[in-house]
């Protein structure tokens, strides 16, 4: 991933420096337990431990000729162990330490995001309380339909990412898991005790089975976690959007003290950032196709899902943090204007309480139809210069059924918010 969407603790994880210590520690914890179980020398583990050390330039270098990362690697650190080299990946094969070194690099990629996401859940949450009793337009096909509470729209956000968390937990427990089960899975040539030693060392779990690698729906539930979360960020963004633009004028993204929005138009101000995770989360939703294609390898394993997982993975984690750090940037600069917000409801002189006055009408009338047709030709009456409230309020066959007081209760905005508090608790509380 560009330096420009990488924060530092995902480019030291994925770095190169990184994985190959990850490689070193699996091959220094299967000797020492295959010491311990008398199949190479006791001393050796130790001293093993003590010299061993690369170079990722040396190993990048002897990669040209080798063609085989692994065996680089190996000739590499070995060249620093003197005669005890022979016991360096000794019974193991190169997917054995690939993978059980992918696994833990995956694992604590998703804490690293686990982390990041706990600021915009905590935001959206102190959004939601601070605006619970705040009228807005509810929108349905983005069109208005009926008033509701703006707390109400942070807490779905809230739960949104809420869910998000569990997703990504699901994966990260289903990603925990290492192999060292040898060519083919079956354990020819090492004992099972090695690979359950160095899988608890790891904190990772023995996979049941494997073949000579892990199996990759594994790796495709965590993309696709990693990729839902994206997408609720951009749910999250393109809300901000609409409600940004300028017509609308409820909710803006903030402008930073000498930002400026564009080259040419000193006027504008554009919600930049919420469309950059917008156009971030379509590089995510590409990588799950990807991480699908992996799951079917031929017969034990092939090497296709390898160089699509050197870039996936990688990629979709680092973009992912940047996008939550991003989205908490966001949402603690944002600008929120609740009296645009009620004047938008009032616009359309009281269309939105047409259900209201539906059913006060449909109880006196004792016909939902005929109320529907009468509420209905009020409010599309657009030719007329007065309000649907002032058409209501003097049209003859609702006074017929409905006085004033009647009227009031139906252009109120009370009872479109009394359960918003009820509501915000119920998903504040949920997990």
């Amino acid at each position: 991933m560009i330096p420009r969407y990488t924060r530092p603790a995902m480019a030291a994880l994925w770095s190169e420096a990184n994985k190959f210590s990850v490689w070193l520690d699996i091959e220094l914890l299967a000797a020492e337990k295959m010491a311990q179980m008398g199949i190479i020398p006791k001393g050796a583990p130790a001293r093993m431990r003590q010299r061993a050390r690369f170079n990722v330039r040396h190993i990048e270098k002897l990669e040209e000729t080798t063609r085989h990362d692994v065996i680089a690697f190996l000739k590499d650190v070995g060249r620093h162990l003197g005669a005890d080299e022979r016991f360096l990946h000794y019974g193991l094969t190169s997917s054995d330490v690939v993978d059980t070194a992918q696994s833990v690099r995956m694992v604590r990629a998703g804490e690293i995001l686990l982390d990041s996401l706990q600021a915009p859940i905590r935001r959206t949450a102190s959004l939601a309380r601070k605006n619970i009793d705040a009228p807005v337009a509810g929108r349905t096909h983005g069109v208005f339909a009926e008033p509701t509470s703006l707390g109400l729209k942070f807490a779905l956000w809230h739960a949104d990412l809420k869910r998000g968390r569990r997703r990504l937990k699901s994966a990260i427990h289903s990603m925990a898991v290492g192999k060292l089960s040898g060519s083919v899975g079956n354990f020819a040539h090492l004992d099972p005790r090695v690979e359950a030693h160095v899988c608890r060392k790891l904190k990772l779990r023995p996979a049941p089975i494997s073949t000579q690698v892990l199996q990759r729906d594994r790796h495709a539930e965590y993309v696709f976690a990693v990729a839902v979360l994206g997408a609720t960020c951009e749910k999250i963004a393109q809300e901000i959007r609409l409600l940004h633009r300028t017509e609308v004028g409820e909710v803006s993204e903030g402008f930073a003290t000498g930002q400026r929005g564009s080259s040419s138009m000193p006027h504008k101000k554009n919600p930049i950032h919420c469309e950059r995770i917008c156009g971030l989360a379509r590089v995510l939703r590409g990588h799950v196709q990807t991480a699908l294609e992996n799951v079917a390898l031929w017969h034990e394993r092939d090497i296709t899902h390898s160089s699509a997982e050197r870039v996936i993975i990688a990629d979709a984690t680092i973009l992912l943090d940047y996008m939550l750090s991003l989205l908490d940037t966001i949402l603690a600069g944002l600008r929120i204007d609740r009296s645009r917000a009620r004047d938008n409801i009032r616009r359309l002189g009281g269309e939105m309480f047409s259900q209201r006055l539906l059913l006060k009408l449909s109880e006196q009338m004792g016909s939902r139809d005929r109320a529907y047709a009468l509420v209905q030709r009020l409010a599309l009456a657009k030719d007329s210069e007065q309000g649907f409230e002032d058409r209501v309020r003097k049209n003859a066959p609702i006074r017929r059924y409905l006085n004033r007081d009647d009227l009031d209760t139906v252009f109120d905005f009370r009872p479109y918010l009394r359960r918003a508090r009820a509501i915000l608790k119920r998903a504040l509380a949920a997990p």
